[in-house]
């Protein structure tokens, strides 16, 4: 592991994922491989469960960013003391804002998204046991209580605390947005600056599509079994 992200999810994490494969530090570890690879689930389960195996978690990768590997950051730079710490940040307002309109209103909300996943969870044993992975870490992270009419202003704040915390977690950790672009990023990882423009992937509509085509098309295998 040469690189972990402790960003929280909803600050350009995708981006960040594409942007290190691109630098030579992939394949890099993203929550969309739990959601191409439910089977995924159980190694997170048990690191809730205070049983990790991070080499066999992440055989293959060179980096991870997103939960649910920024959820164990303080366990990974304990399991990983040469890696380098990418803590990537927005400003609060449109964190909370871009929660709220999709991991949120995913678990939580009066949303189509909500009901089709929740749908889906009924007939996919694999995907329940995502909604609970997911919900387990929403609960106990400490930082944030979604769902339940808490105030923006204090969520994020939390965040702001959150953030500090990373920062004083370790000596390598690289304070970065991603409107920062390639430059720190690249100086940070010691790389040269490539001539593509910074990704840019990822905005609130790809993620509701992804649930609810995912969802749609279990639905409909369901519906409509081989034969």
């Amino acid at each position: 592991m040469k690189l972990i992200g402790a960003g929280l999810p909803r600050t350009a994490t995708l981006s960040q994922k594409i942007a290190l494969e691109m630098l030579g530090f992939g394949p890099c570890y993203h929550m969309v491989d739990v959601l191409r690879d439910l089977d995924r689930v159980r190694n997170w389960a048990d690191a809730l469960a205070g049983k990790p195996n991070w080499d066999q978690t992440f055989a293959g990768y060179q980096s991870t960013v997103d939960w649910p590997g920024s959820y164990f950051y303080r366990e990974l730079i304990d399991a990983y003391p040469d890696a380098k710490v990418l803590l990537s940040v927005r400003s609060g307002e449109s964190w909370v804002r871009s929660m709220n309109e999709t991991i949120v209103a995913f678990h939580y909300g009066d949303t189509m998204m909500h009901d089709l996943s929740s749908a889906r969870a009924r007939i996919d044993p694999g995907w329940q046991g995502f909604l609970d992975l997911t919900r387990t870490m929403l609960k106990e992270s400490g930082l944030i209580a979604f769902g339940d009419g808490s105030d923006a202003t204090a969520v994020a704040e939390a965040m702001d605390r959150f953030n500090e915390e990373v920062e004083q977690s370790a000596d390598n950790v690289l304070v970065w947005s991603a409107v920062d672009g390639w430059e720190p990023l690249c100086e940070f990882l010691e790389v040269p600056v490539p001539e593509a423009p910074f990704p840019n992937v990822n905005d609130g509509s790809t993620f509701v599509d992804r649930i609810v085509d995912s969802a749609l098309d279990a639905l409909t295998a369901w519906r409509s079994p081989p034969g």
